[in-house]
C-alpha cells in the first residue's frame, strides 16, 4: 500500500551563523520556498543576526579559519593557517562576493526584499537580541518582530511543516 505524499506547506528556517555562506544558504532556501508557493518563516539567532542588523548586513565575511570545506582556486584545499594572516579573510570574502555577482546573486538586502515581497516572514531571536543589546530599531525593515524560540515554534505549527537549521 503506497503512502500518500502530502506537499510541503511551510518551512521554518533558523540561521545561527553570520558567515556569507551560512546566511546565503538560508536566504536561498527561504526565497526558493516563497517562489514555490511554500510559506517561509526565517528566524535569525546568535551571529546570524548580522544578516538582519543594519550595521552588519553589508559586512558579512567568509569563514577562512576552521572551514574544512574551504578551497583555493583550482579546488586545492585551503590551508586554514592562511586564514589568520592579515587581509586573507577580506580577500577571500571579496572573491566570494565577486563570484556571486557574476552569477547575478543579489546582495543580502535585495534577497530579504524578495523573500518579504513573496510573503516570507523574517524574525530576530529575543535571547540573542537581548544578549547583543539589539532592539527593533537596530534591524532592517524586513524584520517583522523579535520572538522567543517558543513563539517561533508556535509559528512552525501545522501539517506539512519542516524546520531547517542552517
Amino acid at each position: 500500500m503506497a503512502k500518500e505524499e502530502k506537499p510541503l506547506k511551510k518551512v521554518c528556517i533558523i540561521c545561527a551563523k553570520g558567515s556569507i555562506e551560512d546566511v546565503y544558504a538560508t536566504l536561498v532556501m527561504a526565497n526558493g520556498a516563497v517562489m514555490e508557493g511554500i510559506e517561509a518563516k526565517v528566524f535569525f539567532t546568535f551571529f546570524g543576526l548580522d544578516a538582519i542588523t543594519k550595521k552588519q548586513f553589508k559586512k558579512l565575511k567568509t569563514a577562512t579559519v576552521g572551514n574544512p570545506a574551504m578551497r583555493m582556486p583550482g579546488g586545492l584545499p585551503f590551508p586554514s593557517l592562511l586564514g589568520v594572516l592579515p587581509g586573507v579573510e577580506a580577500g577571500v570574502s571579496a572573491m566570494m562576493k565577486s563570484q556571486m555577482e557574476k552569477l547575478d546573486i543579489p546582495p543580502v538586502d535585495e534577497f530579504l526584499d524578495m523573500i518579504v515581497a513573496g510573503g516570507g516572514e523574517i524574525y530576530a531571536c529575543r535571547l540573542a537580541a537581548d544578549m547583543f543589546k539589539l532592539e527593533m530599531k537596530d534591524f532592517t525593515e524586513h524584520v517583522k518582530g523579535i520572538l522567543t524560540i517558543g513563539e517561533f515554534y508556535e509559528l512552525a505549527g501545522g501539517d506539512n511543516t519542516q524546520i531547517i537549521f542552517t
